[in-house]
């Protein structure tokens, strides 16, 4: 479910994990300078880093009325709320139940999608505002914003060290550890296991 936080609310408790006090607002004061400096990024790369069930979605495109230039005769234009780093997870070119998404014959450029399709359906992770983002989200986020404000608002690494080992674990654990690998866990558990539909070693052996 949808946590009702703010940018304002989540930056405030991460300071509170560092021991400084809460933001009444984005003010000219340091910690709020770093706050709403550094916010965004760390919030956009936190959603990059795993494909969060409540960030996908699938939408079919319009194609532009325009032709891109060389190998491609259509472009379709990508939704204004694609994510910036993860962006497209599936291409389809069709609309059928059963479609099995198209691994050649596309390209990205831009905001745009070019092929020779005249069809095309994406999936796709998307920006999510803060308000509509699950708890279990956002407490990561404030692990990862107090590991990244730590060293700047308190002037300690050691206290970056610890959060950034609350975030994601030791080092031997490749950033997939932590409370990342709650979060991760929490969110997989509401997906459905992937199936191999059709694969042609999986033919031959048959």
């Amino acid at each position: 479910m949808a946590s009702g936080d703010t940018k304002l609310s989540i930056c405030s408790d991460a300071l509170i994990m560092l021991g400084e006090a809460p933001l009444a607002s984005f003010d000219s004061s340091d910690a709020s300078i770093v706050c709403d400096r550094l916010y965004e990024d760390i919030k956009v790369t936190t959603l990059a880093m795993y494909p969060w069930s409540f960030t996908l979605t699938k939408q079919k495109l319009t194609k532009g009325s325009t032709s891109p230039v060389n190998e491609y005769k259509n472009q379709f234009k990508l939704p204004s709320d694609v994510h910036r780093i993860s962006g497209v997870k599936a291409v389809f070119n069709s609309e059928q139940s059963g479609a099995a998404p198209i691994q050649v014959g596309w390209e990205i450029l831009g905001d745009v999608l070019i092929t020779n399709q005249e069809t095309i359906v994406i999936d796709y992770q998307r920006d999510v505002d803060e308000s509509k983002l699950p708890k279990y989200f956002v407490q990561l986020l404030k692990y990862q914003l107090a590991w990244h404000f730590a060293e700047t608002v308190t002037d300690q690494i050691t206290k970056a060290d610890y959060w950034r080992t609350i975030a994601l674990g030791t080092t031997q654990e490749n950033n997939r550890g932590g409370f990342f690998r709650t979060a991760s866990n929490i969110d997989g558990s509401s997906k459905q296991n992937e199936v191999i539909q059709d694969f042609s070693l999986i033919q031959v052996r048959r």
